[in-house]
């Protein structure tokens, strides 16, 4: 999975071709290093349909103020430059593709 940060999130994300699930993360939280290996084998299957990116929120405050992000793992969907869809919180694989199968 590629990062991102304040700097190429525009490029990246918001004029994308694809969908693109931002994972917002940091490296204390827990959770978010629970579903990283979750997110890495969705991204691995399910690539050509949906990008998946992360921006780490300690280094990269602009955009996770910007998208109000207050608590982490915090999993927003863009589509077309606009957020379609937030996942909170570390779930299961099977709970997390049922929440992105309209992407996948």
């Amino acid at each position: 999975m590629k990062a991102v940060t304040d700097a190429d999130f525009e490029t990246e994300v918001l004029k994308n071709d694809k969908p693109v699930l931002v994972d917002f993360w940091a490296e204390w939280c827990g959770p978010c290093r629970m579903i990283a290996p979750v997110l890495e084998e969705i991204s691995k299957a399910h690539g050509d349909k949906l990008d998946i990116v992360k921006l780490n929120t300690d280094e990269n405050t602009g955009t996770a103020s910007k998208y109000g992000i207050m608590q982490i793992p915090n999993l927003l969907v863009f589509k077309d430059g606009e957020v379609v869809k937030q996942i909170l919180g570390a779930k299961p694989k099977a709970a997390l593709l049922r929440d992105l199968a309209e992407f996948i």
